[in-house]
């Protein structure tokens, strides 16, 4: 082979040398591309793989006790998983407590059991779990993402635990259980819970059905039953919650039937007792009503539901109905009505109040006796306290309130003042049977108050010197008549007025018939005065003197009667003129005057004009003969009538030296009595 040969040889094997190395570095290329991404996960992997191997790197006696600590925590927290799972499996068997209280009842206890063994168990796992935690970073046997990751969660575990989050350790469960049974409770109220039906509420006391009709037995176990559980889950206040905004609600709705609203009027709202004096009658009717009734059938229905409990609660549980139901309201009216202003009349009124309140006591103290009632108490004490005082105050000050009267002009009419008609009916009612026992209880209260004894004497002297006062207020006004024939009209109104209205009364009788007989004498005293001092003076001017004896012709007698007749017609006139404004209120005091009146004149008048009337009658249709004997009867027969009057105000002036209206103003006169 020659040179040529051998080197072209030797190419050849380089050249095929070279191509396998540069497919061998290629493939090397390829390789390194693949491997790469997979370097990077390599090295992504290799905390974790540190971590994993750390406890390798741990020492070997923490490694050989981590297994005992494991071991210790295993087992409650196994248990605690297991009564987990549990737990989740009652909640499958919670029933509807609609249709099934029982067995809903009985699942909810055995959810309670259940959860109350998991939390027990459950503050063990915690414990060994965070042992093992702190041994682990005691030791750096785990790593520090790991130990952190562990303590985040025994915080959480702990939270759901002492129960600082809704759900807790899963007593999520329970508290929907729960709120599903005072759902329950509540459907249980609203369903059977009817306000009470009237057919007429202005008569409550008359009504069919007295009472609203208790809830069933049945209903009343469910209740029972359901309050139970709730109490031992510490629900007992939003049980009664519940159960005060049912019944108090249905009250409400049974009251508003009765037209309530003059509950809030306000002092400011009337400007005396009048104003709302139909409002205190309807006051007591309602109020007996409502305690009787309303209020007693909650009173028994609090206690039938929640007597298992204890006094106590269900006595809260009815002061809190009773107060949102409106028994506060009741009270606060009858205190406006003591502080609104003080006159005779609201005496009257105070003593309604009071006869209400009194009726009710045993009532009052036995439904609102206990202490959960202190607010009741306390308004109704203050009630008591304000009417009694009121009441008394009003009554002592009687007799001072007509002597103050004095100073008012009497009725320019002669008439009776509206002081005398008031004050006799006035003390009259306060010695009938309606008021004098509890007049007279008022009173011995009060002086018990004072530590001063009471005697019914003191009510019949105070009443006798208020018709003593009387007396001299009816001398003083007859006196300040500038006419003292008005003054005999004025006392002869007055004293019959007294005999008539105190006769065969218990003030009369109190009086005395002897007194009686007094006011009867006086009237026929000033009645003889009266027709003496002016009708019976026109009689003596018809005098027949001079025209018997004449002899001297009809000319002389005619101007003679001509004279007398004019005379008489001009004093008529007069006397008519000035008595036509004078009133006498009493129709037989009104007749019996005016037919002595017509006694005293028209026989003579009748029989004058029979004898000497024809000497005038040609002078002229009545240019003297004004009046015939009938015509003169029927005027005189219109004297003394009442005339339509306005009212204005009889005042009592208080301590104080301010007035506040009573009735009317004694100048003015009526013809009825309220």
């Amino acid at each position: 082979m020659t040179q040529m040969e051998k080197g072209i040889e030797n190419l050849m094997s380089a050249r095929k040398c070279l191509r396998a190395n540069f497919e061998k570095s290629k493939a090397l290329g390829l390789s390194i591309e693949k491997a790469g991404p997979r370097f990077d996960e390599i090295i992504q992997r290799l905390p974790a793989l540190e971590a994993a191997i750390r406890p390798i790197r741990a020492q070997k006696d923490a490694l050989g006790s981590v297994g005992g600590h494991i071991n210790r925590a295993v087992v409650p927290a196994t248990a605690v998983l297991k009564v987990f799972d549990a737990i989740h499996g009652l909640e499958k068997s919670l029933s509807d407590p609609q249709s099934d209280l029982p067995g809903y009842l009985g699942v909810l206890k055995r959810l309670e059991e259940a959860l109350r063994f998991l939390g027990d168990n459950c503050e063990m796992a915690i414990q060994w779990l965070a042992d093992i935690v702190e041994y682990l970073e005691d030791h750096a046997v785990a790593d520090d993402r790991f130990t952190s990751s562990m303590k985040e969660a025994l915080t959480s575990l702990r939270e759901l635990h002492s129960g600082e989050e809704k759900g807790r350790l899963d007593g999520g469960l329970l508290e929907v259980a729960l709120d599903r049974l005072e759902s329950e409770f509540q459907r249980l109220l609203v369903e059977n819970t009817i306000p009470l039906p009237m057919s007429d509420p202005a008569l409550p006391g008359e009504q069919a059905c007295i009472a609203p009709s208790p809830l069933p037995v049945m209903v009343i176990q469910k209740l029972q039953a359901i309050i139970g559980r709730l109490i031992a889950n510490n629900r007992l206040d939003k049980c009664i919650s519940i159960y005060v905004e049912v019944r108090s609600s249905n009250v409400r709705t049974s009251l508003q039937a009765l037209n309530l609203d003059y509950l809030e009027i306000s002092v400011s709202e009337f400007n005396d007792v009048q104003s709302i004096e139909g409002h205190i009658a309807q006051w007591g009717k309602h109020l007996e009503f409502a305690v009787k009734h309303l209020f007693e059938a909650e009173y028994k229905l609090c206690n039938d539901v929640f007597e298992r409990i204890g006094l106590d609660v269900w006595m809260s549980c009815f002061a809190k109905i009773a107060a949102q139901a409106g028994i506060l309201a009741f009270l606060q009216f009858g205190k406006t009505v003591t502080e609104s202003k003080k006159d005779p009349i609201k005496l009257l009124k105070l003593l309604d109040i009071f006869a209400s309140l009194n009726k009710l006591r045993l009532d009052f103290n036995r439904l609102f006796g206990g202490t959960a009632c202190l607010e009741i108490q306390n308004l109704t004490r203050d009630l008591i306290k304000s009417v009694i005082e009121g009441a008394s105050e009003i009554f002592w000050e009687l007799q001072v309130q007509v002597e103050l009267q004095r100073q008012m002009p009497p009725p320019p009419d002669g008439s009776v003042p509206k002081l005398i008609i008031f004050i006799t009916d006035y003390c009259n009612k306060l010695l009938g049977d309606d008021y004098k026992s509890i007049l007279t209880q008022v009173l011995i209260i009060e002086r018990s108050w004072k530590q001063e004894k009471f005697q019914e004497r003191l009510l019949i002297t105070e009443l006798l010197n208020i018709m003593r006062a009387v007396d001299v207020n009816l001398e003083t006004w007859s006196k300040a008549y500038q006419d003292v024939i008005l003054s005999y009209v004025f006392l002869m109104n007055n004293h019959w007025h007294l005999y008539k209205h105190l006769k065969g009364t218990k003030l009369g009788g109190l009086m005395g018939d002897s007194r009686l007989k007094e006011h009867e004498q006086y009237k026929e005293y000033y009645s003889a005065f009266f027709l003496k001092e002016s009708w019976g003076k026109l009689p003596a001017l018809l005098s027949r003197e001079g025209l018997i004896l004449f002899s001297g012709g009809h000319a002389t007698a005619r101007d003679l009667v001509k004279k007398r007749l004019k005379a008489f017609n001009e004093a008529f006139d007069e006397m008519y003129k000035k008595q036509s404004n004078w009133v006498m209120l009493d129709k037989d005091l009104r007749d019996k005057t005016c037919q002595s009146i017509i006694q005293a004149i028209v026989p003579v008048y009748r029989s004058y004009m029979q004898n000497y009337g024809p000497l005038v009658e040609q002078e002229g249709s009545g240019k003297y003969v004004k009046y015939t004997a009938q015509s003169l009867e029927k005027v005189l027969n219109g004297l003394f009538h009442p005339k339509p009057l306005k009212h204005g105000s009889f005042k009592v002036r208080h301590p104080s030296g301010k007035f506040s209206n009573v009735i009317t103003d004694q100048n003015q006169t009526s013809p009825t009595v309220k």
